[in-house]
């Protein structure tokens, strides 16, 4: 499915407009419909006026309970996955505050339970050495020292047993000299020894063999709830079971190409010797 980020917000205006008038249509009040779909009345007031987006199965319900036919089903649900799908702007998150990100994503890890990460640029703030975040930050004008606080904060996350990570990162992400080599070394060796915390898989995929499958963009997967996928001019949030299962059928695909354990530290350890024996710095070479 194709998406226009600029429509996003018209479709949760069209989602519920679309859902009042198919009520008006077969001619129920909305407190007869709510008790059609075991829903509040309040609730059917929230969808129609787009003050909540319903989720696909309760448009699925109301869908149902208005009997509706199934060409207006097709369209309908197609609005509602949209409406489902939400478009963070990168320029809108820089003049937000980079720092206030932070606080999204660290939300996101505490209330999820299973994360996978699939990176096929660069490393993610989780996995980075403070000299790598701070580079990360270095494109972007303004003082990120907030920002740079909040990220390394995020990194306890970690060390909950209770939650459990997955990162596969590509040859590419380990290798893209953002720093000077000696302190990429130092990145790569602080892959290995995330790598070997109890609760947390680390898989890197080299540049050799056969991959039929090649991955487009980073993503990241909480739990079977929500779907993140980065672009450069920003990021999709998606909510809809279909959509998380496309990526969590997609990082299965993934794990299949990766070197994990011990094969994996052993090719970090490396690419990390390989940065030490060419210590010129990126500006140098």
């Amino acid at each position: 499915m194709a998406i226009d980020p600029h429509e996003l917000g018209h479709s949760k205006t069209d989602l519920a407009k679309a859902l009042r008038e198919l009520r008006i249509q077969a001619g129920l009040a909305g407190d007869r419909l709510a008790r059609r779909c075991s829903m509040t009345q309040s609730k059917i007031s929230k969808i129609e006026t787009g003050r909540t987006i319903p989720s696909l199965v309760d448009v699925e319900l109301i869908l149902r309970a208005l009997t509706t036919p199934p060409d207006l089903i097709a369209q309908v649900t197609a609005l509602a996955r949209i409406a489902n799908t939400e478009w963070q702007d990168a320029r809108a998150l820089h003049r937000k505050g980079l720092d206030k990100k932070q606080v999204e994503l660290a939300a996101l890890e505490q209330t999820s339970t299973e994360l996978r990460y699939f990176l096929p640029t660069m490393v993610t703030g989780l996995l980075a050495t403070p000299e790598y975040i701070r580079a990360s930050f270095a494109p972007f004008p303004g003082d990120h020292t907030k920002a740079i606080a909040k990220k390394l904060e995020r990194q306890a996350v970690l060390y909950e047993a209770a939650k459990h990570f997955t990162f596969i990162l590509t040859e590419q992400a380990c290798l893209w000299p953002l720093l000077p080599s000696p302190a990429m070394a130092v990145q790569l060796d602080r892959l290995v020894s995330v790598s070997r915390l109890p609760n947390v898989r680390l898989g890197v995929i080299p540049m050799a063999g056969h991959m039929p499958r090649a991955p487009l963009n980073v993503f990241t997967v909480y739990d079977s709830s929500l779907a993140t996928v980065e672009v450069s001019t920003g990021a999709l949030v998606f909510r809809t079971p279909r959509d998380i299962q496309e990526y969590l059928d997609e990082f299965r695909t993934l794990e299949g190409y990766a070197l994990w354990g011990d094969s994996a530290r052993r090719k970090l350890h490396e690419w990390a010797k390989r940065f030490r024996e060419n210590p010129l710095s990126v500006h140098e070479r």
